[in-house]
């Protein structure tokens, strides 16, 4: 049925303005405000995703967002550099994975994999992951 229709993601977010710094001078990505004043996010990929202003926001309880990088390690050092936190778990929020290093980076050296989660303004869960290293 879908399978030649465009899709996008959205979720939102307590504070518009807020949102839209983050999201286009923090990481740097492609914002435009949309209808009713939501903002519309262009990826790296072309993919779209729409955040909207929710009065009654609550954060995600789970990841939102994933960006795929090369360097998980590089990636957080320049998050970090613009004031992003990424070690938001702690091991006993991560009780089925591997820890954390300093930098709140989890590497699973059996399924070769890498992630750090951070949060926007709003709290909702983002990570950027790094498969197959």
């Amino acid at each position: 049925m879908f399978t030649s229709s465009e899709a996008f993601s959205s979720f939102s977010v307590d504070d518009i303005d807020k949102a839209k710094r983050f999201y286009g001078e923090t990481l740097g990505l492609s914002v435009t405000e949309g209808m009713m004043g939501n903002l519309e996010v262009r990826l790296g990929n072309g993919a779209q995703v729409f955040i909207y202003f929710k009065p009654d926001h609550v954060p995600a309880t789970f990841t939102v967002l994933n960006f795929m990088t090369d360097d998980v390690e590089k990636t957080v050092d320049e998050l970090n550099a613009r004031g992003v936190t990424t070690k938001i778990y702690g091991d006993e929020d991560l009780a089925d994975m591997p820890p954390n290093d300093e930098k709140g980076i989890m590497r699973d050296d059996e399924h070769k994999a890498q992630i750090a989660w951070f949060t926007d303004p709003a709290a909702n869960v983002l990570a950027v992951v790094a498969a197959s290293v």
